[in-house]
């Protein structure tokens, strides 16, 4: 019997990774349907590259951008993370849009978003 060279392979899946909403370097945008949510925070399952970035508006049902939450209040989030709160001017807190119809405008350059989710504090 020949010897024949043993490989071992390990594969890893990222918790919420199978599939991502991805755009290259020069930005990518996406704009959800008006969705209700409970909660007061939203947190993103989330990889940049190194000049990567994310970030998230959240608008009225008929499309215009909520004040304090629009996409030039929130802090872009680099480097990649499982749970990581969005972070606005205004703070973090979305208690009183909830229950209300929003529609989440998302912001990637270099990046994949794979999972969001509303928590509470």
């Amino acid at each position: 019997m020949q010897d024949r060279p043993a490989y071992l392979r390990r594969y890893t899946l990222r918790i919420d990774g199978f599939v991502s909403l991805q755009a290259p370097l020069s930005g990518g945008e996406a704009l959800t349907k008006p969705l209700r949510f409970q909660g007061d925070r939203l947190m993103l399952n989330y990889s940049t590259s190194a000049a990567g970035s994310v970030r998230v508006e959240i608008r009225d049902a008929g499309g215009q951008a909520l004040p304090g939450v629009a996409l030039e209040d929130c802090a872009e989030l680099y480097g990649d993370s499982l749970e990581q709160a969005v972070l606005w001017k205004s703070g973090t807190s979305l208690g009183a849009l909830a229950g209300k119809p929003v529609r989440l405008r998302l912001e990637l350059r270099d990046a994949d978003l794979f999972s969001l989710r509303f928590a509470p504090r």
